[in-house]
C-alpha cells in the first residue's frame, strides 16, 4: 500500500476506484472529480486499486478537503506468503470454495451466493481455512485444481492451467485484506465491476452497508476486448487446430473470471446505474438483477464551457481533434488514416491527437510511426495532455474513433463549446449525435455517426460535416441538446437522491444480500 498519509476514522462514502482517479486522466476520472466536488457536505474515503506502482505517475487530480481518507493498493506488488509445509487444508472450506465456483460457472442462478460469500470472507484471512498460503500450498487446494482441470480444461497443458489459476486468484486475498482493514463507511460506491467491484461486494457482505455500482463502460466488455488483443496469454492449440472465430482456452478462462466477478458485484449491489439504456440492458444480460438497475446519464457544467463559443474565430477552423487517451480502445490509428484520406481532398486540413500517451507508450509509438510513414508531418499533431478549454475554441470538429465508449463527457464538453462531433457507433454516441426520443431528435443531428475501424467512412463524414451549412446546423443542435438534456445539475440531483436514500438505509441482515 502507498498513500499520501490522509487518514480518518470513518467516512460517509467510500469510493472504490480501479485504475482511474487520482493517478490517471480520462472520462471516468473526470466524473469522479466532478462527483467529489459536487458534494462538499459529504466526506469521502478514496481507495485506489492499480496494477503496480511503477505503472502510474504522480497524482493528476487534487485531494479535496472532503477527501478525508486515501489509500492506494497495487495488486501485482505482493510478497508471497511463507509456504505451509504439509498443510492438508480444511475440507469444508474448500468445498464451499468449489460450490461458489460452480454457482458462478452456471451463470444463471446466483440464489444464495451472498450468504456463501459472506461465509467465505472470514476464511480468506491469514489464519483462515482458505488463507492465501493454504490456497497456494495445501493438499486440498491441489486436489481442487487438478480435479477441475480434469473436468473442464480444454487445453493440454496442466502447467499453464495451474499457474493461470494461481495468478488469477492471487489478488483476491489482497482485496480481502483491504476489506478487513478499511475504515467504516456508510455507503460503498464503485465505478466499475472487476477488482474494485469485487472489493465492493466483499465490503457489502462483510459490513452490511449499501453498495452502489456506477458503470461508465461495461467492465467485462472492455476486459474482453483487452484479452482478445493480449499477447501474454498462452494459446497451445496447434496451427491447424486454431479457428480465428474462437478464442483460446486461457483467454476464455480470463473472460469468465471477470464475468464471474461482475456477477458477484451485481448480486451484492443495492443500486446499479448505467449511463444509457443500451448499457443497462447489457448489465442485465451480464447478470444484474433488473430491479436494481437505472439509467443516470452524465452531465457537465454547461456554464463553464459556454463562454468558449465567444472565443471561436469567425470561420470554421479546418482542424479535427481527437481528445482522449492514446490507447488501443480509442483506435487512434483509424483517426490518423482518416485524416490522411480527408486531407488529400481538403488541403490544409489538420488532425490533432490531444491526450496523454503514458498509459501505453508502445501503442503511442506505433501511432507516431504510422503518421510518419504516411508523411503526415504537416497534417497531424500529437499534442499530449492539454486543457480541453484551450483546445475546443481552436477546432472545427471533434472526432472519436473508439471501438468502445459509454457516454463520453468530452462529447458533451464539445457540444457546450459549440463544436460538432463525428463519432463511431459505440455506446451512447448515436443518441448523443442524433437524439433520443422524438423531441430530442427534432433538434437535428449534432454531427455524424460512422462504423468502427472504417477510416474511409470517417474521412468522408469529417468532410461532410465541415461543409458550412451542415456545420452550422450541427452546432445549433449540439448546443441545444447539451443544454436541455445533459447538465451537471441533472446528474448531481440524481446522485444526491441516491446517496441520501442509501445513507439513510439501516444495515440489512445477511439475507438481504441474497435478493
Amino acid at each position: 500500500m502507498r498513500t499520501n498519509e490522509r487518514r480518518a476514522a470513518s467516512a460517509d462514502i467510500a469510493l472504490l476506484l480501479e485504475g482511474t482517479f487520482p493517478y490517471v486522466r480520462g472520462g471516468v476520472s473526470s466524473w469522479v472529480d466532478q462527483m467529489i466536488r459536487a458534494f462538499p457536505d459529504l466526506t469521502f474515503a478514496v481507495v485506489f486499486i492499480g496494477s503496480r506502482r511503477e505503472d502510474y505517475g504522480d497524482m493528476v487530480y487534487p485531494m479535496y478537503d472532503n477527501i478525508v481518507h486515501f489509500e492506494a493498493h497495487y495488486l501485482y506488488e505482493f510478497e508471497a506468503p511463507a509456504p505451509v509445509r504439509g498443510a492438508e487444508g480444511d475440507a469444508q472450506a474448500f468445498a464451499n470454495m468449489e460450490k461458489m465456483h460452480d454457482m458462478l460457472r452456471r451463470r444463471d442462478d446466483l440464489q444464495g451466493i451472498g450468504k456463501l460469500i459472506h461465509d467465505v470472507i472470514p476464511m480468506l484471512a491469514e489464519d483462515g481455512e482458505i488463507s492465501e498460503a493454504n490456497f497456494l500450498h495445501s493438499r486440498r487446494s491441489w486436489d481442487m485444481i487438478t480435479d477441475r482441470y480434469k473436468k473442464y480444461c480444454l487445453d493440454p497443458s496442466f502447467t499453464d492451467y495451474f499457474w493461470t489459476i494461481r495468478i488469477m486468484h492471487k489478488p483476491l486475498w489482497q482485496l480481502a485484506r483491504i476489506c478487513d482493514q478499511l475504515i467504516p463507511a456508510k455507503v460503498y460506491h464503485t465505478v466499475s465491476t472487476g477488482y474494485a467491484g469485487f472489493l465492493g461486494a466483499l465490503l457489502r457482505f462483510r459490513h452490511q452497508r449499501p453498495l452502489l455500482v456506477s458503470e461508465h463502460g461495461i467492465y467485462t466488455k472492455e476486459r474482453k476486448i483487452d484479452l482478445l488483443q493480449s499477447q501474454w496469454i498462452r494459446d497451445n492449440r496447434g496451427l491447424f487446430e486454431r479457428d480465428i472465430s474462437q478464442v483460446g482456452y486461457f483467454q476464455n478462462l480470463w473472460v469468465r473470471f471477470f464475468e464471474a466477478m461482475g456477477r458477484v458485484c451485481y448480486e451484492a449491489a443495492d443500486e446499479i446505474t448505467a449511463l444509457f439504456e443500451g448499457n443497462r440492458l447489457r448489465q442485465i444480460a451480464d447478470g444484474a438483477p433488473e430491479h436494481k438497475t437505472r439509467n443516470t446519464p452524465n452531465g457537465i457544467p454547461v456554464d463553464v464551457f459556454a463562454p468558449l463559443r465567444d472565443r471561436r474565430p469567425a470561420g470554421i477552423p479546418p482542424v479535427v481533434a481527437l481528445i482522449g487517451r492514446v490507447v488501443p480502445i480509442k483506435d487512434i490509428k483509424t483517426f490518423i488514416r482518416a485524416i490522411f484520406i480527408a486531407s488529400r481532398q481538403m488541403p490544409g486540413l489538420q488532425g490533432w491527437v490531444v491526450g496523454p500517451e503514458e498509459e501505453d507508450p508502445a501503442y503511442a509509438q506505433e501511432c507516431r510511426d504510422i503518421a510518419a510513414s504516411l508523411g503526415m508531418e504537416d497534417s497531424l499533431r500529437f499534442m499530449g495532455f492539454q486543457k480541453v478549454s484551450d483546445i475546443l475554441p481552436q477546432i472545427g470538429l471533434m472526432a472519436l474513433s473508439s471501438i468502445s465508449e459509454a457516454l463520453p463527457l468530452v462529447v458533451l464538453e464539445a457540444y457546450a463549446a459549440g463544436v460538432p462531433v463525428v463519432t463511431t457507433d459505440v455506446g451512447s454516441c448515436r443518441q448523443l449525435v442524433e437524439g433520443l426520443g422524438d423531441e430530442d431528435r427534432a433538434l437535428g443531428p449534432a454531427g455524424k455517426v460512422v462504423q468502427i475501424a472504417n477510416p474511409e467512412q470517417l474521412a468522408q463524414a469529417l468532410l461532410d460535416v465541415l461543409e458550412p451549412a451542415t456545420w452550422h446546423a450541427a452546432q445549433r443542435a449540439a448546443i441545444a441538446r447539451v443544454e436541455r438534456y445533459y447538465t451537471i445539475t441533472q446528474m448531481q440531483d440524481a446522485y444526491r437522491s441516491l446517496y441520501e436514500t442509501l445513507l439513510a438505509r439501516p444495515a440489512p441482515g445477511v439475507a438481504a444480500g441474497d435478493h
